[in-house]
């Protein structure tokens, strides 16, 4: 079993920045692809950035492009996601993921449509305009 924990939300004003951070327990493989995924109130979850076992891939939704950054330390066993030049509509319990399953290049392309075995709880980021 693998346990995620995510921490770094809290209340941020438009333009600001967060840390999100990821630290991951229990059963651990460095080949795993992990990511992030947010869930607004009344909205569906929806994929915001993924990164594969070594951090030499990365993808992010449209929406966060050029303002988010996704990182990992696999030493730490933890998984990170920088936020800048926050906006109200990032407002989300964001989530992180990853699963037992090693992933082709191929296949990580179509990694956040995909079903995850290990979520977090969330943290909270609040964006207020």
């Amino acid at each position: 079993q693998v346990q995620l924990v995510e921490s770094g939300g809290g209340l941020v004003q438009t333009g600001g920045s967060l840390r999100l951070s990821c630290a991951a327990s229990g059963r651990t493989f460095s080949s795993y692809a992990m990511g992030w995924f947010r869930q607004a109130p009344g909205k569906e979850r929806e994929f915001v950035a993924s990164i594969n076992w070594n951090g030499g891939s990365k993808y992010y939704a449209d929406s966060v492009k050029g303002r988010f950054t996704i990182s990992r330390d696999n030493a730490k066993n933890t998984v990170y996601l920088q936020m800048n030049s926050l906006k109200p509509e990032d407002t989300a319990v964001y989530y992180c993921a990853t699963d037992e399953k090693t992933y082709t290049p191929w296949e990580f392309t179509n990694w956040g449509t995909r079903f995850h075995d290990y979520w977090g709880q969330g943290t909270q980021v609040t964006v207020s305009s």
